[in-house]
């Protein structure tokens, strides 16, 4: 007789080390937190010489000066353009006048021959700034570690002072990419859960920020 194999029934979360999401940060297990700015792109190829120039040297000059680490994120998805080529084909069938209903056409053609040619991606540029547990003050598990599973403070502690110092690292990080040109906004703690998400369970469903778990998933 074949052995039953028991089923794996060990959770995806506990492997991330994140312990929860809240107030627009993420705690980890180990008492540390980060918060992640979702920045805008340039298009660089577009620039003229001089311009390019300017811009990496006034990149140069942000991380020159920043007193704080950061990490930079840069998220590269397969894009997927079929609802938007089922849209201009409904388009051209609507459409009464034959020259536009032709020029929809070419160009729906133009578009199935440009992905099938080249990959199209979809790019998202992050900032993270992280807040180390080692901030949090003296505790045995912070400076001699702990084989014991948990957070060296209360949770409302450790949000409460990784706010103090991550805000205002923030609003300086955000001026200094607007001087680029470029617009940054802090992912909220729904758009942090949905983010997660989709990096750690590709193709389920979104989830719920209510409940935190996948809409129509059940646990």
């Amino acid at each position: 007789m074949a052995e039953l194999v028991a089923p794996i029934r060990a959770s995806t979360q506990q492997f991330t080390e994140i312990e929860d999401v809240v107030q627009n940060i993420v705690l980890f297990v180990d008492g540390s937190c980060a918060l992640i700015l979702s920045v805008t792109a340039v298009n660089f190829g577009l620039l003229s010489e001089k311009e390019q120039e300017a811009i990496i040297y006034a990149y140069a000059g942000i991380l020159n000066s920043l007193s704080f680490p950061i990490q930079i994120l840069i998220r590269s998805k397969h894009k997927d353009i079929t609802a938007y080529l089922k849209l201009l084909e409904d388009k051209e069938k609507e459409q009464s006048n034959p020259k536009l209903a032709h020029s929809i056409h070419g160009y729906r053609a133009f578009i199935e021959s440009t992905v099938k040619e080249k990959e199209v991606l979809d790019k998202k540029f992050y900032i993270i700034v992280p807040f180390s547990s080692l901030e949090l003050g003296s505790s045995a598990s912070v400076l001699f570690g702990s084989k014991k599973r948990g957070l060296p403070y209360a949770k409302s502690y450790i949000i409460e002072r990784a706010l103090i110092a991550l805000l205002p690292k923030r609003d300086h990080l955000q001026r200094l990419l607007g001087r680029l040109g470029l617009r940054s906004q802090q992912l909220t703690t729904e758009q942090l859960i949905q983010l997660f998400f989709s990096l750690y369970n590709p193709g389920l469903p979104q989830p719920d920020a209510a409940t935190k778990k996948p809409v129509g998933v059940t646990p």
